[in-house]
């Protein structure tokens, strides 16, 4: 099969691994010899509930049973959709009401930003250096790293970059700008919190210039920080939330919400202003709304705190210089960038499941299920000290 996965199917990188997937369940990945791989990465924040989870597996065996796909998104009322859509409302503050589901973050990035320029009737966004909201063209263009856009020029116009966390940048929103745009924590940069007084500050400079504030929930949301969506601990209410990864248990989607009234100019003037043949599929919905529910329910955020607490004190050691993030969104990062890759590599050799970011190239992620337990987080926290004094005593 490796052979095949190599010619058949494109890979991203020129080092993928190719390990052989066996089967997968709860915070575990085997592969075809038998052996099993602790994941500490959860699908890239996709599988919050860790693999197969019971209650996800049920709710989709049972959508599956009763219909499948049955109409392009938006036009029929799909009872897994409206629960999934209702439920995010219940879980938004007003006026943030109205879903719109897609099938990937990207997707919906893609979404929130059309939704601005129609809304407002101007076509400026403003995003931030080192930020990542997916890889369409779209969404590249919100992108500030040259050396990945470059290739795909042009982009979209009217695209400019403010710092992240930088109060003197606010200025630079004006009555011309349609949207800011921010994740609530910036993932590929090295998992940067904001400073709570400057989303404060960029929130009143959105509502003086007549801007939307977009924010992109995309890997802090469904519960990975400790509460449902990181934005509501910085006391500021957006006008569009993008969600995805994490939403449905292990299956794709997108979503953006905003309140009613900025959410119906997509179905008019023109009409099918945005549209997508899968966005809200009903198996997908059925897993999301099963997801939240857990989420919400299952004790999960009351941990997390600890959970990172307990990360933070079994990774003190000379060769990680920080551990930096919120919850269970945690890098450790390394003195510098010669070993990340190797280091991530021995690792998997030794049964522990990191990853690599985008931007920052001596992170290690650490972003696990929320049921990994505390044998399992100082385990993979021993491999992971082990592995690093091994690279860096030679």
């Amino acid at each position: 099969m490796k052979d095949d996965f190599y010619k058949y199917q494109a890979q991203t990188t020129p080092y993928a691994p190719g390990v052989e997937i066996s089967s997968a369940k709860g915070n575990y990945i085997y592969d075809k010899s038998g052996k099993k791989y602790l994941d500490m990465v959860a699908g890239v924040s996709a599988l919050p509930l860790g693999h197969c989870h019971p209650v996800v597996v049920k709710a989709i065996k049972q959508q599956v049973d009763q219909y499948m796909h049955v109409m392009v998104y938006g036009e029929y009322a799909q009872e897994p959709a409206v629960l999934l859509c209702k439920k995010l409302a219940s879980l938004l503050p007003a006026p943030l009401e109205t879903t719109y589901l897609v099938n990937s973050g990207t997707e919906a990035i893609e979404a929130a930003i059309k939704l601005a320029r129609k809304v407002t009737g101007k076509s400026q966004i403003i995003a931030m250096r080192n930020a990542y909201h997916g890889n369409t063209l779209g969404s590249l263009s919100l992108m500030d790293f040259e050396e990945r856009k470059a290739p795909f020029r042009p982009l979209l116009p009217g695209i400019s970059h403010i710092n992240f966390n930088c109060l003197q940048d606010l200025k630079k929103i004006n009555k011309n700008t349609a949207a800011v745009i921010i994740e609530s924590i910036q993932g590929g940069a090295g998992f940067k919190i904001p400073n709570k007084i400057w989303a404060q500050e960029l929130s009143k400079r959105c509502k003086a210039t007549n801007t939307l504030l977009i924010i992109d929930e995309i890997q802090p949301g469904i519960g990975r920080t400790g509460s449902m969506f990181y934005f509501t601990q910085l006391d500021i209410v957006p006008d569009i939330v993008v969600t995805g990864k994490g939403l449905a248990g292990g299956l794709p989607i997108g979503a953006l919400t905003a309140s009613r009234e900025h959410m119906s100019q997509l179905s008019n003037s023109p009409m099918l202003g945005h549209i997508t043949t899968f966005g809200g599929h009903p198996v997908i919905a059925a897993a999301a709304l099963a997801t939240l529910q857990e989420v919400e329910h299952g004790g999960y955020m009351l941990e997390m705190l600890d959970k990172e607490l307990r990360f933070r004190e079994s990774l003190t050691h000379k060769n990680i210089k920080e551990v930096r993030g919120k919850g269970l969104m945690l890098i450790a990062l390394l003195p510098d960038d010669k070993f990340t890759t190797q280091i991530v590599e021995e690792c998997r050799n030794r049964g522990v499941i990191f990853f690599l970011l985008l931007f920052e190239k001596r992170a290690i992620r650490i972003t696990p299920p929320y049921t990994i337990t505390n044998s399992e987080i100082e385990f993979a926290c021993k491999t992971l000290i082990e592995v690093t004094e091994n690279f860096y005593s030679n």
